[in-house]
């Protein structure tokens, strides 16, 4: 999968790029990622990319001219690549999102803004705006590495089994169960007994229970509509919470 980044700081992003299993996938030419500065297509001096916003207010705008002459030539060497412009205001990134570009067979153009934003008329040549949080950055690289990197895990070859991607929290619907590896026992901590036993169908239950216990503490609002199996897990995990808070407490 090829993926261009359309930024004023190529740097940031080789950086964000240049360690990991993302770094291991481009060497291995399961990626391929490239720059394209809009700075480039500027044709004064100083490479001008900002000016002052219409109508008054604080900060700067990105001009058009500059980010749009980048979009196309990012267009000219990927086609058929979908434009994805970060954006506060844009849909919300998440797993399946980061799956459906994955597996929709197109590549990617990551346009990274800076300053108070674009000019809205650059999103006549964008055909996807993201966000990837309900929160403002100082600039669109990090968000654009972020989506790189969690498109990344469902590259075949990427990650080393196919499984820890659709395995991961959010993939299943669930946030992850709790992992363990060894010592047995750390400063007095030992893994759960049911993971040592080697049999499979109490660890699957055990790890599914756990994800929905995870699930139910921290997003509870992920749960939705319940199979039968996960209800009654739920249950027990309610249960077993609402025994602990009636412990006296310890004197």
């Amino acid at each position: 999968m090829k993926f261009i980044f359309i930024t004023l700081f190529p740097e940031q992003i080789a950086q964000g790029a240049g360690h990991s299993i993302i770094k291991r996938a481009l060497d291995a030419g399961l990626l391929s990622m490239s720059c394209i500065n809009p700075r480039d297509f500027t044709t004064d001096k100083h490479r001008t990319v900002d000016d002052t916003p219409f109508g008054g207010g604080a900060g700067m705008v990105l001009k058009p001219a500059p980010m749009v002459a980048a979009i196309r030539k990012a267009k000219e060497q990927l086609p058929d690549a979908l434009v994805v412009a970060m954006s506060p205001g844009g849909k919300t990134f998440s797993q399946q999102l980061a799956e459906d570009f994955a597996v929709g067979g197109r590549d990617l153009i990551l346009v990274c803004g800076h300053y108070e934003g674009f000019d809205a008329r650059i999103f006549h040549w964008v055909d996807l705006k993201v966000s990837i949080g309900d929160y403002v950055l100082t600039g669109g690289e990090l968000p654009a590495l972020v989506i790189m990197d969690a498109v990344a895990r469902f590259i075949p070859g990427v990650l080393g089994k196919f499984a820890s991607a659709v395995e991961d929290s959010f993939s299943t619907g669930l946030l992850e169960y709790p992992q363990y590896t060894r010592p047995d026992v750390f400063e007095g901590l030992a893994v759960p007994e049911v993971l040592r036993n080697g049999n499979h169908a109490l660890i699957n239950r055990w790890r599914r229970k756990e994800a929905l216990k995870a699930t139910w503490l921290h997003r509870p609002e992920l749960l939705g509509q319940l199979t039968k199996t996960d209800a009654k897990l739920l249950a027990e995990v309610q249960a077993e919470a609402a025994a602990e808070a009636d412990k006296p407490e310890e004197k």
